[in-house]
């Protein structure tokens, strides 16, 4: 009897903390599905099977306020296409310094573009996904801080964000899943907003390390055997300009939003640079235009990347390399182009004041290679 009480008086002293504070829970999720028209080309993770899972995902999020204008947020997100495995996608405290002015510190989602904090809540904007051709960075989020200033410049609000923090986690390069590490980034964005227009700038840097060395370019040849190949025959500039270590890179985005209620026009342009690497100079917009009737919006957007390889890494040793060498140096590089046209069209059917029911095709035309390919797909999103 007195291990019961005792164990009981325990439990109360260790949920003592939990019961006064203000937590709020709450969540999202997308049950997606979709396939391609064309039976041996893929696009957006779809082939020409229908699959329920490649985009669905289900997340909660809580927030608990501890009082003292302290407060702590946990994301955790589970994603079909990763077996709906469960994971933290932000985990950070908050401290409100003042009515306009907070700073954030953890695992946070890294403000690339207008909808970076609700990329993946796709409840809270029109399309089906965010725009592939320009949210396809290959990685959200940082270990960081981030600091937030709101204010009133004349008649314009401003809002102003500056980050720093790094990243170290997976991405894909030229097709390879890849570990990189991205450290010291620097960030800061702008947006400006008058009655129905807003218009948004995003920088960002830090220094680039990407490890590909395992990666297979043929049954018997890996980036690091080409690249310890080539060091043998003294060619260290060449190996400088394919391996990827603490090299400077840049994000650069700007944005524009009309939305009056009835019509709703959103554009992003980036620029994506990673100096002294054979990473190609990324030049990626799109344009939407979207009208409201009542509950049902359907829309139409317009994709553009333009990602141009960097062959004179690699022309200036075309008489000097043997061809089993050349090749694949020029494989490597080549394989970062990418010039490519998307048509998007679509509808957003609001049936209940918590879930939205989606439909999109997307037409790509990819004109580096040539291939046109199609992908319909349809949705709920709901937020709770």
């Amino acid at each position: 009897m007195k291990k019961t009480v005792l164990s009981l008086a325990l439990l109360g002293c260790l949920s003592a903390p939990v019961a006064f504070a203000d937590v709020a829970i709450n969540g999202f999720a997308s049950i997606k599905g979709g396939m391609t028209t064309e039976s041996d080309k893929q696009l957006y993770g779809y082939d020409n099977n229908f699959d329920l899972k490649n985009e669905s995902l289900f997340a909660l999020q809580v927030k608990s306020d501890l009082g003292e204008k302290l407060s702590v947020t946990g994301q955790l997100i589970g994603r079909g296409s990763k077996d709906f495995d469960v994971g933290f996608e932000w985990a950070f405290i908050t401290y409100e310094l003042s009515e306009n002015m907070r700073i954030n510190a953890g695992r946070l989602r890294t403000p690339f573009y207008k909808y970076s904090d609700f990329k993946d809540v796709a409840y809270a904007y029109d399309w089906l996904r965010v725009p592939q051709g320009v949210y396809g960075l290959g990685f959200d989020n940082i270990e960081g801080v981030s600091f937030y200033r709101t204010a009133q410049i004349g008649g314009l609000d401003s809002t102003l964000q500056a980050v720093a923090g790094s990243y170290d986690g997976e991405t894909t390069v030229s097709g390879f899943e890849v570990d990189a590490e991205i450290k010291n980034i620097l960030g800061l964005t702008w947006e400006l907003s008058n009655g129905n227009l807003s218009g948004r700038v995003a920088y960002l840097r830090g220094k680039v390390t990407i490890d590909a060395e395992s990666a297979s370019l043929s049954p018997t040849l890996t980036i690091g055997g080409l690249l310890n190949t080539l060091n043998g025959l003294g060619l260290n500039t060449l190996v400088s300009d394919i391996d990827i270590q603490d090299e400077t890179g840049s994000f650069l985005g700007l944005g524009l939003t009309y939305d009056n209620g009835d019509w709703v026009l959103v554009s992003e342009i980036t620029q994506v640079t990673v100096d002294n690497s054979f990473i190609a100079e990324q030049n990626n917009f799109y344009v939407s235009l979207g009208k409201r009737f009542n509950n049902l919006t359907p829309y139409i957007s317009y994709e553009v990347e333009d990602n141009e390889s960097r062959d004179n890494i690699f022309t200036p040793f075309q008489a000097v390399l043997p061809a089993q060498l050349f090749v694949p140096v020029q494989g490597i590089v080549r394989s970062q182009e990418r010039s490519a046209k998307t048509w998007n069209l679509g509808a957003r059917y609001d049936f209940h004041p918590s879930a939205a029911f989606k439909v999109q095709y997307s037409s790509e035309k990819n004109d580096s290679t040539g291939d046109r390919i199609g992908l319909i797909a349809l949705g709920v999103d709901l937020v709770f």
